[in-house]
């Protein structure tokens, strides 16, 4: 058992909360039993798994861990200390894994003839993107492209979103060549902007669609400014122009699901 939190491979474990050692190494960590179990469901390569047995105290984290011998990753046994260095608070879970971080390319999403797809500008704060990719799971979302700087893996997006980054098809890449790769294959977008001309409820959310969404601070850059793209707000009553980007994200999404399954009722209640 690994009792001190100086020990190389817990120090190399806990160097993972950092961008740079994660872009450099391919790898992130990820703590919580719903989020190990959602990445190793998802097929993620672990690397090694830190193991606290005297936290592991519910089925479900016997059952992750179950499956980790299943798949022949290497258990590293380690005492409560170093277990509370390496999770994010107060878990208590017993689990964290060390992963090597999936693709994000454009080009490997497989979409269906009808996707329905969210698509961020430089929403960086970690609680916003994990919220927004759980929304786009609840509403059925084929996918989540973050433009702009994001960092999907970011340790506190996988908490915040409990692991749905890993089940979600998920990509990156700068707003022009999103632009290109939803022309290319046909998905129109609508911006969600303060000034847009439609309401959220009476635009047509039908159809291979993406929904474009930028931080609350600075909007959408220039380029989701275009004419051909249709802008949508939704309509503020009080003082505040606006809502928080996952609550938007929300709203639209979830709009367009229900627009979708009135179109087609075989797909209501799924």
């Amino acid at each position: 058992m690994i009792d001190s939190p100086r020990n190389a491979r817990i120090q190399a474990a806990l160097a993972l909360r950092e961008r740079s050692e994660r872009l450099a190494s391919g790898m992130t960590i990820v703590d919580g039993t719903r989020e190990c179990r959602r990445a190793v469901e998802a097929g993620v390569h672990v690397d090694a798994a830190f193991v606290c047995r005297s936290l592991l105290r519910t089925a479900k984290a016997g059952a992750v861990l179950d499956r980790l011998r299943t798949d022949r990753v290497e258990l590293v046994d380690v005492s409560l200390r170093v277990h509370d260095r390496l999770a994010f608070g107060n878990r208590g879970d017993g689990l964290v894994l060390v992963v090597k971080t999936p693709s994000v390319r454009l080009d490997g999403l497989r979409l269906g003839p009808t996707p329905l797809v969210i698509v961020t500008e430089d929403v960086e704060k970690p609680g916003n993107l994990g919220a927004i990719l759980r929304t786009a799971d609840g509403a059925g979302c084929d996918a989540v492209i973050a433009v702009g700087g994001t960092d999907l893996f970011n340790p506190n997006v996988i908490r915040a979103s409990v692991g749905i980054v890993f089940s979600l098809p998920v990509a990156s890449g700068s707003a022009a060549d999103v632009l290109a790769w939803l022309t290319s294959r046909q998905i129109r977008p609508v911006a969600a902007r303060v000034d847009g001309e439609t309401a959220y409820d009476a635009a047509d959310l039908t159809g291979p669609l993406a929904i474009v969404l930028g931080s609350e601070a600075a909007g959408l850059s220039a380029a989701w400014h275009d004419p051909a793209i249709r802008g949508v707000r939704l309509p503020m009553l009080g003082v505040a122009d606006s809502l928080n980007v996952s609550v938007a994200a929300a709203v639209i999404a979830f709009e367009a699901r229900r627009q979708r399954d009135a179109q087609d009722p075989g797909t209501a209640a799924r």
